[in-house]
């Protein structure tokens, strides 16, 4: 059961933008929960310079059989070119939460 559930990581420009996607991705039950986290400085290459920006880092509890449609999703809603869209695997957890994150998302 275990398995079946994933963190995804997705960073955002502004704080705006962090609100909007983080209640989306509930609303449209993609995401149980989304914590929206202030206060991150990326850096990171791109399109040939590295830079450093200030984003809000998003952590969506999410089921794995949604990801491809949550990926798509937030490639649609997002402003960046390429967002960053990263899917980590729950190895563990308290069961009851993860049956309720299974709930939220049916």
């Amino acid at each position: 059961m275990v398995a079946d559930f994933l963190v995804v990581l997705v960073t955002c420009g502004s704080e705006a933008e962090a609100h909007t996607l983080a209640e989306r991705l509930v609303e449209h039950r993609l995401a149980a929960c989304v914590n929206v986290v202030p206060g991150v400085t990326s850096f990171y290459w791109w399109e040939g310079q590295i830079q450093r920006d200030a984003e809000w880092l998003l952590l969506a509890k999410a089921r794995a059989e949604h990801l491809e449609t949550l990926v798509q999703r937030v490639r649609a809603w997002h402003s960046y070119q390429e967002p960053e869209i990263i899917a980590l695997p729950i190895v563990g957890g308290s069961l009851t939460y993860l049956a309720w994150v299974r709930q939220s998302t049916e």
